[in-house]
């Protein structure tokens, strides 16, 4: 039985369908604590490609805005699911997502990570990188992979 359970949000509607799949792993453990995890990437890593360049104090401000906005949506989720007698609380965190989920869930012994993949294949994912393989191949923990709804097969034909 799993007892502390991070989950994995960055705010989509994608990665809110692992939801459901809480709910049913925390079923009938009333031990069970779940961590909402959000992570806010820095701005010169989120922004760089679309926005000219921000002064310390303008990327400062979205910085602050955007934690705001994490800690507002992660709390939001977790009051509905203590209402449906899921024990959650929710951390955000500030740094490269990976990473941040990474030394998290290792730091906090947790059992059980949940996380949603986007689906992303082929240039799309060598170019990015892949967090949710980086969180499957570097925490001490079970991971719970939700693919994204609509993925077709991995093997066509």
């Amino acid at each position: 039985m799993y007892k502390n359970i991070v989950v994995a949000l960055d705010g989509s509607e994608l990665a809110e369908t692992v939801l459901q799949h809480v709910a049913t792993v925390t079923k009938g453990c009333e031990e069970a604590q779940v961590t909402l995890l959000r992570v806010v990437e820095p701005i010169e890593t989120t922004y760089a490609d679309t926005l000219p360049p921000l002064t310390l104090d303008q990327s400062y401000q979205v910085q602050i805005a955007e934690t705001a906005y994490a800690k507002k949506y992660l709390n939001e989720i977790a009051k509905k699911l203590t209402i449906s007698g899921i024990k959650a609380a929710a951390v955000v965190l500030t740094g490269k997502a990976a990473d941040s989920i990474v030394d998290y869930v290792n730091q906090n012994n947790a059992d059980l990570v949940v996380l949603a993949s986007h689906g992303k294949s082929g240039i799309s994912r060598w170019m990015w990188g892949s967090v949710t393989d980086r969180v499957i191949h570097h925490v001490c923990a079970a991971v719970l992979m939700v693919r994204a709804p609509g993925c077709g097969s991995l093997h066509k034909g």
